[in-house]
């Protein structure tokens, strides 16, 4: 009979239906009660693939799991530790770190990081492209033995050209030169700087290539650091890349970016040099080890400082581990710069929870982003927090790309992370957090400019919107996880 397996089918898919969406029902249970962390999500979820057959199991399977974390810890595989250099030496007895009422963050952070703060470094800022860029070109010229550069984005334009050369110059006086370009941030330049790095003789390579051949600013495991280390004793990092608009003397008004960058010097670099190596050693599968990469380094100063870095590997969430601590820990203030600010729901009420505590909690952000999306979701998260006590204010001037964190004038936190999930979860990030209270105070200072009554949020104006802006802002913060 030839229709007898038609037949069978017409009598069994029901059945098979059934048990079907049981089994995938079942198996997505198991892996949500194993997995999800957020009970609020968990019950969602189960409930989602039980009273949604088979569809709500595939919904699962697509959105549900996270992937980026998993494949993150197989593009960092435990070999790649294990040819590094060997892991940096603990402060000795003799180093003794009084941080007084900062002690506990200090030891939060550690217990995170699993590194600890290192004493004896010289840590300067640098504002905008007209301090940093020569101070980081001279360093470059002065190199003797080594130079590591880290960049998202390194543009071929007359900024880039400048660092072009001097590290082509680097290379002709036989200094030792490694590159990293990130693949999709070396896309926002039209002409790939590295290809004109290769011609000049600089060893170059991009971190995850991106089969994407243009621009793509939602793209997910980036290499977003910014680092520069110059005969792995002479630091440079912060939240600038290498492109004209960072300095007024190569760009127009309309270009002009906003942003800081820090020079560093003493036993903390060799934790920043470590970082790099460890990028470096994924991508290309080249040890960097010696003393001409990782010297001996003696306290040159009086300041303590800790490499914090993070990403959705083994280093998953440790910038928010720091942001958390120095929240808790907060007693009168607290200014945060940040170009895009799009918190979680527990950050935001950390941030709610020191206003209500009596905490002067005070937030930079622009006036107008670079992407239209961030502005829209960010709009009713930021009218939610002057609800709650804390204070805006944005930046009318240039495009503020500045990223800071200052507790109460004594602690500050630097580096390339923006208060959205893309840094706090899916980018490879590097900060720096420092107990110095002069360095505090002048961070603080410089951002008091901003802090301007003219320039500052009123509770009602996202409220007092059209109705239809409303809708459109909170359709966009319903998109913040892809931000």
């Amino acid at each position: 009979m030839p229709n007898a397996p038609l037949e069978l089918l017409r009598t069994l898919w029901p059945h098979l239906v059934v048990w079907g969406h049981f089994g995938a029902a079942l198996g997505s249970s198991v892996h949500i009660l194993l997995n999800k962390e957020d009970s609020r999500a968990s019950v969602g979820w189960i409930g989602l693939v039980w009273f949604s057959p088979l569809f709500g199991a595939l919904l699962y399977l697509v959105f549900g799991i996270n992937r980026i974390e998993r494949e993150a810890h197989q593009l960092r595989p435990h070999g790649v530790a294990a040819i590094l250099p060997t892991p940096l030496a603990q402060p000795g007895p003799d180093e003794v770190i009084e941080l007084g009422a900062l002690e506990s963050l200090a030891r939060t952070i550690g217990r995170s990081t699993r590194r600890p703060v290192r004493g004896g470094n010289v840590v300067t800022p640098l504002w905008d492209g007209e301090q940093a860029y020569p101070a980081m070109l001279d360093a470059i010229r002065n190199a003797t033995t080594s130079v590591t550069l880290c960049s998202y984005i390194f543009d071929d334009d007359r900024a880039g050209k400048d660092f072009v050369t001097a590290l082509a110059d680097a290379v002709a006086r036989s200094v030792e030169v490694r590159v990293l370009v990130d693949g999709a941030g070396v896309r926002y330049s039209r002409h790939p700087i590295d290809r004109r790095l290769k011609r000049v003789g600089v060893t170059v390579a991009r971190f995850l290539p991106s089969i994407v051949p243009w621009k793509v600013r939602f793209i997910n495991l980036r290499n977003h650091r910014k680092l520069l280390v110059v005969d792995g004793a002479h630091a440079f990092t912060g939240g600038m890349n290498i492109r004209q608009g960072h300095s007024a003397v190569l760009c127009s008004p309309e270009e002009r970016i906003i942003d800081v960058h820090f020079e560093l010097r003493g036993p903390v670099v060799s934790q920043l040099q470590r970082v790099f190596a460890k990028d470096w050693a994924f991508t290309t599968g080249e040890v960097l080890s010696g003393p001409g990469w990782f010297p001996d380094l003696a306290a040159t100063g009086g300041v303590p400082a800790r490499a914090i870095s993070d990403g959705p590997d083994e280093d998953y969430e440790r910038f928010l581990d720091a942001v958390f601590g120095a929240l808790a820990c907060a007693q009168r203030e607290v200014i945060i710069a940040t170009p895009y600010f799009l918190p979680e729901h527990a950050l935001l009420r950390a941030l709610q929870s020191a206003a209500a505590r009596g905490v002067e909690v005070r937030i930079v952000v622009p006036a107008r982003t670079n992407v239209a999306l961030v502005r829209w979701a960010s709009a009713s998260i930021l009218a939610d927090a002057v609800n709650a006590g804390c204070r805006v204010y944005r930046v009318s001037d240039s495009f503020p790309h500045t990223k800071l964190l200052v507790v109460d004038r004594a602690w500050t936190l630097f580096g390339s992370a923006n208060w959205d999930p893309r840094s706090m979860h899916l980018n490879f990030e590097l900060n720096v957090e420092v107990y110095c209270e002069q360095l505090a105070g002048a961070c603080a200072d410089h951002l008091t400019p901003h802090l301007r009554p003219d320039a500052e949020m009123a509770g009602d104006e996202h409220s007092s919107s059209p109705l239809l802006v409303r809708l459109r802002n909170a359709l966009a913060r319903l998109a913040t996880p892809f931000l």
